[in-house]
């Protein structure tokens, strides 16, 4: 078991835990000049990420802020900007934590895209909807809301000369669990081999408070299951995804639920099949 576990661990470069504060300090520095190379290497001024309400984009968040603050201090230029997009299905359900994110990250923009026109326009002339039974139809119709969200993601970066972060970790990564051309696509993942109370504990070091750090997460794409916790969908925690990717013992369950997504969500993390 442990063999398939540092195999899959190293595959997503997964961190190894943090010993102490000072290596905790020490990876949010270098993810920190990590986004700040990403954005000196491109030639662009601005980053776009949008807030979910969840602790992942609210990390991602807050590096992104720190790190445009640190570069305006070092270059003198102005121009370098954080912008973050609330992205809305009509009225999100945890609107408040959501906010709540914004306001703590106090990014140089803001701004909100209600992301339910543009989906139910497009629901409307794909005339195989008619064909789905309702529970297809959400499901389908929650993969069109991410991508709609990365679409809006992308105008705004292109609108602005910026580049678009994502949110995805080690976490998620092993279990396949983002959309392909959604919320996995991006020009650069800050939260990329962590694992989730790593993510948790990056939030806490940054200063979110425990009410957003330890919220429960939510992908909240289906208008029939609102709110649905990412681990109903996994049917594994991520305490035991977390202790899988650190090479910690799991039940056997729990490694079978986990290599079994990983196999079947290949296709996720891997370029396009080509001849």
């Amino acid at each position: 078991m442990q063999a398939v576990q540092r195999e899959i661990a190293e595959q997503l470069k997964v961190q190894p835990p943090f010993k102490d504060p000072a290596a905790l300090a020490a990876e949010v520095a270098r993810r920190i000049t990590f986004i700040q190379d990403c954005l000196l290497n491109s030639g662009l001024k601005t980053l776009v990420l949008g807030i979910s309400g969840g602790v992942d984009s609210l990390t991602a968040g807050l590096l992104a802020q720190r790190a445009m603050k640190e570069l305006r201090a070092k270059t003198g230029d102005q121009a370098y900007r954080f912008i973050a997009v609330r992205l809305p299905y009509d009225t999100q359900f945890d609107e408040h934590d959501a906010q709540a994110s914004v306001d703590l990250i106090a990014p140089d923009e803001r701004h909100t895209v209600n992301i339910a026109p543009a989906v139910k326009a497009l629901a409307t002339e794909v005339v195989a909807f008619e064909d789905k039974h309702a529970a297809s139809r959400d499901f389908v119709l929650g993969n069109t809301k991410a991508r709609m969200r990365m679409v809006a993601q992308y105008t705004i970066a292109g609108a602005t000369g910026g580049l678009v972060i994502g949110t995805d970790h080690a976490a998620e990564a092993v279990m396949g669990f983002f959309t392909k051309f959604g919320d996995g696509a991006c020009d650069l993942a800050p939260l990329s081999g962590l694992v989730k109370h790593q993510v948790r504990a990056i939030a806490r070091h940054l200063g979110a408070p425990e009410s957003l750090v330890e919220k429960v997460p939510t992908a909240d794409l289906e208008d029939l299951s609102p709110g649905k916790p990412d681990e109903a969908s996994h049917g594994v925690t991520y305490a035991e995804i977390d202790a899988f990717l650190h090479g910690e013992s799991v039940s056997e369950k729990a490694f079978r639920i986990i290599c079994d997504t990983y196999r079947k969500t290949e296709h996720k993390r891997v370029m396009p099949f080509a001849p």
